[in-house]
C-alpha cells in the first residue's frame, strides 16, 4: 500500500511540475537553456543570415517524418501561358539555329554577333523583369524551360542567357533597389542595352564567400566635379561570368566607415554596388577559359576606385546589407538555374546515346541489345527522368512563392551528379567517336564542361557535407530554429517563456515521432500507407518512403541531441543524414511526376526504376550511419529500433532495367516524353539531326534486313566473293530478293548510318592551330565592340 502511495505522490509531483509553467521554466527550462547555451556555437551574422534566409516547403514535411502527400498532389502542373509557349517554340528554337557549339568553341571563342544581338533585342536576358519596366516577366516554369532548351544546344548560348536572370543586378534591384536605380537600369537591363554580370567570388573566398576580402573605405572624393560622400573600393574577383563584356558590373565587397561618417558602426559588412564598367579604375576584358568552353568568364579587379554611395544596390540606407541580400535572392537562381541547364545536358545525351546505341551495330546486333549497354540506357533513361521531375518541381516552388534554400541545394548537387553519371555513360556508349572532339562529337565538349555544373554555385563535395543537412535540419525542424533563436535572445526572461514553449514542444514532437517510426519499423511498414492518395501501383513506394522519413525524422534528431554543436565536424555523418531527405525529396519528385503526367503505363517503369534506385540509396546512407554513429552502442541500438528486421531495398531487376533501356533506344511518345524540351535540328547534316534521320532509317531497313539474313542462311550468296558486307545489298537488288526501292532505303541507311559513326579528322598541322589559338581571344575593346 506504501509504495502505491509513493508511486500516486511521484506521479502528483510530476504532473504539476510538468503543468505548472513558472514552476516548470525554474526547475527544468531555466537550466536545460542554460546547458543549451553553452553547448549551442557561436553565431555569425552571415551564419546567422544564411540559416534564416529563404523558405522550407515540402521537403519540411519528409525532415519531420510526417509526408503531406495529398498537398503533394494537389500542387497543379506547371503550365506555360500562351505568350511563353510562343517564345519557347519560335526565338527560343530561332536561337539555337543560329549557334554552333564547335564554331563558337574552336573556331570564333565566342557566340555569334548575330546570336548576341538576337537574345539582346528578343529579351532573353530580361526574362525575369516586369513587363512594366519593358521585361518578359516569365514564370520561373518558363525561364527553367527556356534555360533547359539552350543548354542541349549550347553551353555558352544557355549560360549567357542564363546568368542575366539569375542572382545578379536584375534581381538584386527587383527587391532591393531604389526607384530611381529600378527606372533607370531594368528597362535597359530588358531590352538587353545593359549586360550584366555580379562580382563575388575572391581568390581567397570561394565557397566562404562571406569571408572576401575585397573592401571599401567610406571617404569623401570628387564625382562629377563635386566633391561627395562615397567610398573607395578595392577588389580582385574571378570567374565572373560575362565580366569580360558587361557594362554593368555589380560588385559585393566589406564596407568599412572608420571616420564615422555614416554613424557609429565601423564594419558595416558586405555591401553591394552596381558599377558602370566605363567608371575610372575598373578593370575587366581578360578571360577564363573553363574547360574549353568559350562563355564569356573573367577576373575583375580595382584598386582604390572612388564611387557615391548612390551606387550601393537600395542606396546608402542599404549599406552593409549584402549579405542578407544575397542569401534572400539566392535559393531562386539556384533552384533554376544549374538544375534547368544540367537537366537539359541529360535529355541531349540521353536522346545521343539511346539513338545511337540502336543504330550501331556491331556483331550483326544493334549494340542497344547487349546487356552491358542496356544497363548504361537503364541508368541513362532512370536519371534523365528523375532529373526533370526535380528540375520541374523545384521551380514551380518559386511560382507558388517559395524561396526554397534546401531544396534549391538539393537541386543543385543531385541534378548535377546525376546528370555527371548520364555525360559519363553516354561516353562509354558512343565509345571512340565520343574522345575525338570536332564538329560531328556532340558529347565530348559537354562531358569537358561537366565540372563546371560541378563547381559553381557552391561546389557539390560542400553542398552536400555541410549544407543538405547542417541548413536542412536547422530550416526544416518544427523547434530547432525556435529553440536556437530564443537562447540568443537579448531579453533573458522572453527568451526562456520562448524556449520553454519550443523545447517541450520539441520533446513531444520527438516522442511522438520515435513512436511512428518505431512502430513501422516493427510492422515492416504495412500501416505507413498514405491512404487513397497516389497511384496504386506506386502506393508500396510510398509507405517505404513514409517508413524512411519517420525513421529519419526521428534518428536526426537523436543524432543532433547528442551530437550538438559537434556535429558540424562530423561532415560525412551530415553528408549521409542529407542524403536521406535529399532523396526522400528525389523520390517524391518523380511521384509527383508520374502523377502529373497522368500515370501513363508506359512511364511506369521509369518511375518505378527512380524509386528503387532511391531507396537503395537511402538504405546505404542509413546503413552508412548507424555503422558510423559517434557512440556505437546507440547506434546499434538506433538500427535495431528502426530497423527490426534489417535495412533491406532492392534495386531496379535487370527486366526492369531492359525494359527501361528500350523505351530510350526505339523512337516513340517514350523517348519524346523523356526529352521533352531537347531542341532537335530537322536538318540531316546537323550532328543531332543526323542521329534522328539515320534511327527512322534503321528502322525502315530492318525488314529488308530480314529479307537478305533468309536469303543468306539458304547459302544464296556462297558463290559471290563480297570485298565489303553492303555489296551484299546490292547483290540481293541484282538478283532479285529485295526491290528496287528497298535497296534505295538500304543505302539511304548506310549513308545516314555512316554520318553518325564518322569521326571527325584535321590537317596534320593541328597543333600549330591550336598553338595559335592559345593566345588571348580578343583585345577588351573588340569583345565590348562586339557585345555592343
Amino acid at each position: 500500500m506504501s509504495f502505491i502511495l509513493m508511486t500516486l505522490i511521484i506521479l502528483a509531483a510530476c504532473a504539476v511540475l510538468f503543468t505548472v509553467a513558472p514552476l516548470r521554466k525554474r526547475l527544468l527550462t531555466a537550466p536545460i537553456l542554460k546547458g543549451f547555451r553553452a553547448a549551442l556555437p557561436s553565431m555569425s551574422e552571415t551564419e546567422r543570415a544564411a540559416l534564416e534566409a529563404g523558405t522550407v516547403w515540402w521537403e519540411a514535411d519528409l525532415f519531420r517524418g510526417r509526408p503531406n502527400w495529398k498537398g503533394l498532389t494537389a500542387i497543379a502542373r506547371p503550365q506555360l501561358t500562351a505568350e511563353e509557349q510562343s517564345f519557347l517554340d519560335h526565338e527560343v528554337e530561332e536561337a539555337c539555329r543560329m549557334v554552333n557549339e564547335w564554331q563558337v568553341n574552336f573556331k570564333d571563342y565566342d557566340m555569334p554577333k548575330a546570336a548576341w544581338d538576337f537574345i539582346k533585342q528578343k529579351g532573353f536576358l530580361g526574362m525575369i523583369i516586369p513587363k512594366a519596366y519593358g521585361g518578359k516577366q516569365f514564370s520561373a516554369y518558363a525561364h527553367s524551360q527556356v534555360v533547359a532548351k539552350l543548354s542541349t544546344r549550347s553551353s555558352p548560348l544557355a549560360i549567357s542567357v542564363m546568368v542575366p536572370n539569375s542572382l545578379g543586378p536584375a534581381e538584386l534591384l527587383l527587391h532591393y533597389g531604389t526607384e530611381e536605380q529600378k527606372n533607370y537600369f531594368l528597362p535597359r537591363l530588358a531590352r538587353g542595352e545593359e549586360i550584366p554580370a555580379f562580382a563575388l567570388t575572391s581568390p581567397w573566398a570561394g565557397s566562404d564567400a562571406a569571408a572576401i576580402p575585397d573592401f571599401g573605405i567610406v571617404c569623401k572624393g570628387l564625382w562629377q566635379g563635386k566633391e561627395t560622400l562615397g567610398m573607395r573600393v578595392t577588389w580582385n574577383k574571378r570567374y565572373i561570368t560575362l565580366a569580360p563584356v558587361c557594362t554593368l558590373l555589380g560588385l559585393a565587397f566589406r564596407l568599412y566607415d572608420p571616420d564615422g561618417l555614416l554613424g557609429s558602426t565601423k564594419d558595416l559588412g558586405i555591401t553591394c554596388a552596381l558599377v558602370p564598367h566605363t567608371h575610372p579604375g575598373v578593370e575587366i576584358g581578360r578571360r577564363h577559359i573553363p574547360m574549353n568552353t568559350y562563355f564569356m568568364n573573367g577576373p575583375t579587379q580595382g584598386d582604390q576606385v572612388f564611387m557615391p554611395l548612390e551606387f550601393i544596390i537600395g542606396g546608402p540606407k542599404m549599406a552593409g546589407q549584402g549579405w542578407r541580400m544575397l542569401m534572400e535572392c539566392l535559393s531562386a537562381g539556384r533552384a533554376i538555374s544549374l538544375p534547368s541547364a544540367n537537366a537539359g545536358l541529360a535529355q541531349l545525351a540521353a536522346r545521343v546515346a539511346g539513338g545511337y546505341a540502336r543504330i550501331r551495330n556491331q556483331f550483326k546486333t544493334p549494340i542497344s541489345r547487349f546487356e552491358g549497354i542496356e544497363e548504361l540506357l537503364a541508368r541513362i533513361a532512370g536519371y534523365t527522368y528523375l532529373n526533370d521531375a526535380v528540375r520541374t518541381l523545384s521551380a514551380a516552388s518559386i511560382d507558388l512563392g517559395q524561396r526554397p534554400s534546401v531544396v534549391s541545394a538539393i537541386a543543385k548537387y543531385h541534378v548535377t551528379e546525376r546528370a555527371r553519371q548520364v555525360l559519363a555513360d553516354s561516353m562509354d556508349i558512343v565509345g571512340g567517336k565520343g574522345i575525338c572532339l570536332g564538329p560531328s562529337n556532340i558529347l565530348g565538349l559537354a562531358y569537358q564542361q561537366m565540372p563546371i555544373g560541378i563547381t559553381v554555385e557552391g561546389a557539390n563535395v560542400l553542398t552536400r557535407n555541410l549544407i543538405l543537412f547542417g541548413q536542412g535540419a536547422i530550416r526544416c525542424h518544427p523547434y530547432l530554429l525556435k529553440e536556437m533563436q530564443a537562447a540568443q535572445h537579448p531579453d533573458r526572461g522572453q527568451g526562456l517563456n520562448d524556449f520553454d514553449h519550443a523545447f517541450w514542444g520539441h520533446v513531444r514532437y520527438t516522442i511522438a515521432n520515435g513512436a511512428r517510426a518505431i512502430w513501422h519499423g516493427l510492422t515492416a511498414s504495412v500501416f505507413a500507407g498514405p491512404g487513397s492518395q497516389g497511384p496504386v501501383e506506386m502506393r508500396q513506394a510510398m509507405r517505404d518512403l513514409n517508413r524512411n522519413a519517420a525513421a529519419f525524422g526521428f534518428l536526426a534528431d537523436i543524432t543532433m541531441l547528442m551530437l550538438g554543436g559537434s556535429l558540424k565536424r562530423k561532415e560525412r555523418l551530415s553528408a549521409r543524414l542529407g542524403d536521406i531527405l535529399a532523396h526522400l525529396f528525389l523520390a517524391s519528385c518523380v511521384l509527383k511526376r508520374y502523377e502529373m503526367e497522368g500515370r501513363i503505363r508506359e512511364d511506369a517503369d521509369l518511375a518505378r526504376w527512380c524509386l528503387q534506385d532511391c531507396q537503395v540509396n537511402i538504405a546505404q546512407a542509413f546503413q552508412g550511419v548507424f555503422e558510423n554513429f559517434p557512440n556505437r552502442f546507440v547506434g546499434g541500438l538506433l538500427r535495431g529500433l528502426l530497423f527490426p528486421w534489417g535495412i533491406t531495398a532492392r534495386a531496379p531487376s535487370d527486366q526492369l532495367g531492359h525494359r527501361v533501356a528500350q523505351l530510350l533506344a526505339n523512337p516513340g511518345a517514350a523517348r519524346d516524353r523523356l526529352t521533352p524540351i531537347c531542341f532537335v535540328h530537322h536538318d540531316e547534316h546537323d550532328a543531332v539531326g543526323a542521329i534522328e534521320h539515320a534511327l527512322t532509317a534503321v528502322l525502315a531497313a530492318e525488314p529488308i534486313e530480314a529479307k537478305i539474313r533468309a536469303a543468306e542462311k539458304k547459302g544464296l550468296f556462297k558463290s559471290e566473293p563480297l570485298a565489303n558486307v553492303r555489296d551484299i545489298g546490292q547483290l540481293a537488288a541484282d538478283r532479285g530478293i529485295i526491290t528496287a526501292e528497298e535497296s534505295v532505303v538500304l543505302k539511304r541507311r548506310d549513308t545516314l548510318r555512316d554520318r553518325v559513326i564518322h569521326v571527325d579528322d584535321f590537317p596534320f598541322e593541328i597543333h600549330a592551330a591550336s598553338a595559335e589559338s592559345a593566345a588571348p581571344p580578343a583585345s577588351a575593346a573588340s569583345l565590348h565592340a562586339r557585345a555592343a
